[in-house]
């Protein structure tokens, strides 16, 4: 298979060349030019593994990746994703995405890039540097997945301000093969850094990169098993077609449900949770698309102003209006965030982190007939502990899993820079 740009400017790539270029020359983002039908074949039940041979086969078939693909996935998904039941009845379902060694949802992706990265021959010698823009989890993540692999450089670029105390810990605790770079600037500027970086001919001629961001359709690919998966043991258990809220961000998330739907998943309304940010709700209700500042909320690590995985959602349907028939997406204040973490865990014994509360307070504001029609899941990208600061006074203390503690006790090292190209070529000249 043969991945295409969303700009339609540049050639179409295989598998191993998408994942290793990230974005496509003429800064587009690469999409699959066919959905093939893998519902028919994943059976519930199978390991994420398992489902994922059936979910991104397809896609590489052909690739010399292909042969290497179980090895990857076994390597990859070796932490569930369970599905629990909220409360007493089967209706309500949280996904839990936060089992990995950074406890949010983006190590699922990180994991099988890296592990894809590894085995794509390169020039001999050359270093493969890896950027990621992250506003708070995806950075962590990518550290994780990539720390100390021989022959590959991670630069991560995060919001100097803009990540809970936990996070940047997470961020810049690595040392090594890693560089953390504190931007004056919001996330859109680190992410609008990166694709500069990606478009700049003299440093593409001097450095071999790639994206490490849900631009790269390595990190984005693997988002769909756990909809599949979990899409799968919904209709089993019920006889139903599965509801996802989703909480919202740079949408890389969003779009892995929207392709596991068209690959015929049995998922039936997505919806997205977002935070104050709210570019893509206005755009699905006005049809006018006003990228903007990003705004710092509680669930930080959806703070984006103009987030690039809408572009993919376009690819799929071309305007706000046919996309708002496949999509709805609701935002959420501070407020609400609180008063829902409280709430749910006064209700359920739940305690959220903000993004997944953002989802739940979307959750408990649809009308109820939407609600009883159809079971519902709630996806938790990230465990509370990584938001102390914020949970804790509403909820009480939040026990701290072993794999975020020996992080935690990791000397933190990073360096400041302007939001500027220049500033960026300057601090990693030393990588």
């Amino acid at each position: 298979m043969k991945f295409s740009s969303t700009r339609g400017n540049a050639p179409a790539v295989g598998f191993s060349q998408a994942l290793l270029q990230g974005l496509a020359p003429d800064g587009g983002l690469y999409v699959p030019p066919e959905w093939p039908a893998s519902a028919a074949g994943a059976v519930a039940g199978e390991s994420l593994p398992a489902i994922g041979e059936r979910v991104i086969g397809p896609f590489a078939a052909g690739d010399a990746l292909e042969s290497s693909l179980p090895a990857i996935l076994g390597e990859a998904f070796n932490f569930p994703a369970p599905l629990q039941a909220v409360g007493d009845g089967a209706r309500l379902l949280v996904l839990e995405l936060f089992h990995g060694p950074t406890a949010a949802f983006k190590d699922f992706g990180a994991r099988f890039l890296a592990a894809s990265l590894a085995r794509i021959e390169r020039a001999q010698g050359k270093t493969l540097r890896v950027l990621v823009a992250t506003s708070g989890d995806t950075g962590g993540a990518v550290a994780a997945a990539f720390h100390r692999r021989a022959g590959t450089e991670v630069v991560v670029l995060f919001p100097k301000g803009g990540v809970s105390p936990t996070q940047q810990q997470q961020l810049t605790c690595w040392g090594d093969n890693v560089t953390s770079l504190a931007v004056r600037g919001s996330f859109d500027d680190c992410q609008r850094l990166v694709k500069e970086a990606f478009m700049d001919p003299a440093l593409r001629a001097r450095v071999e990169m790639s994206s490490a961001n849900s631009i790269n359709l390595g990190r984005l690919l693997p988002q769909t098993v756990y909809y599949a998966a979990s899409s799968l043991a919904v209709m089993r258990a019920t006889g139903q077609r599965a509801c996802y809220v989703i909480p919202s961000g740079n949408l890389g998330n969003s779009v892995a449900c929207l392709w596991a739907r068209e690959m015929g998943f049995p998922i039936q309304r997505i919806v997205l949770a977002h935070n104050a940010n709210r570019t893509v709700p206005d755009f699905l209700t006005t049809g006018q698309l006003l990228p903007r500042p990003s705004i710092a909320t509680l669930a930080s690590a959806m703070d984006v102003g103009n987030p690039s995985n809408l572009e993919r959602m376009l690819a799929l349907y071309p305007d706000a209006r046919t996309l708002a028939e496949q999509v709805s997406a609701v935002s959420v204040s501070d407020e609400a965030i609180r008063a829902r973490i409280r709430a749910d865990f006064a209700r359920y014994g739940q305690v959220w982190c903000p993004h997944t509360a953002t989802a739940a307070e979307v959750y408990a504001n649809l009308p109820a007939a939407e609600r009883d029609a159809h079971p519902w899941v709630l996806v938790a990208t990230a465990h509370p502990a990584k938001f102390r600061e914020i949970v804790e006074p509403l909820v009480g203390s939040v026990p701290v899993p072993e794999n975020l503690r020996r992080l935690y006790d990791l000397p933190s090292q990073f360096t400041e820079i302007d939001p500027t190209l220049t500033a960026l070529q300057h601090a990693t000249d030393h990588c």
